[in-house]
């Protein structure tokens, strides 16, 4: 190995010792509590022009994937809600972090993940993803048998048309609020849910479609 090749060998192992010390994770954490800061500012700011106030807008921070240091640093910043997209990674963070978080389940979930889900997460505030009949009713029959309070629930909406999304079809989506509010006395309907195209750009259209239809 020529000097060349060492120096380079050491700058690659000084610049890992650097991403992985207490201080570089710092670093990264208050990255993510000064971005939090952007996005309540940006929506505050959203609401003095739409003539609402930000007091009813809640920011759910969006944790998958994400370490319990990170989350523990935007709940230190203030921040109480955050939502998870996977049982498995919701279940193991849940216990470590403190019983306040409001935790939202924003993924898809199945049935069978459904009682693991609430008995691994008694802080758990909200399901996003009610898609249809089934997942309703397995989520009304978990939380009346495992005693828990009411679980609120939003209907997730289709309305981009896209195969890769979950949601109920829009022309179905009456029928399955209807069901959720009359049939699931353990669920507590809170409204509807549904995500625009990645680029962002049909989701104004998206969103006023759902206010028109229903």
């Amino acid at each position: 190995m020529n000097n060349q090749e060492a120096k380079g060998e050491k700058e690659s192992e000084e610049a890992a010792e650097q991403r992985d010390s207490p201080m570089a994770s710092s670093a990264i954490d208050g990255v993510a509590a000064t971005a939090l800061r952007s996005v309540l500012h940006r929506v505050q700011q959203a609401a003095e022009r739409s003539g609402r106030s930000s007091d009813r807008i809640r920011v759910v921070a969006v944790s998958k994937t994400k370490p319990v240091s990170l989350i523990r640093e935007v709940y230190d910043a203030g921040h109480r809600s955050f939502g998870e997209n996977y049982v498995q990674e919701i279940v193991e963070k849940a216990p470590q972090l403190p019983g306040d978080i409001e935790w939202h389940f924003i993924g898809n979930l199945q049935s069978n993940k459904v009682k693991p889900l609430l008995t691994g997460v008694p802080n758990l505030a909200m399901v996003e993803t009610v898609d249809d009949e089934k997942i309703a009713n397995n989520l009304n029959r978990v939380v009346g048998n495992i005693g828990r309070k009411p679980l609120k629930v939003l209907v997730q909406v289709n309305t981009s048309g896209e195969e890769s999304k979950s949601g109920v079809h829009p022309s179905g989506c009456l029928e399955l609020v209807k069901h959720v509010s009359m049939a699931c006395p353990n669920l507590e309907f809170c409204g509807l849910m549904t995500i625009g195209m990645p680029d962002y750009t049909s989701t104004p259209e998206n969103f006023k479609y759902l206010g028109v239809r229903h």
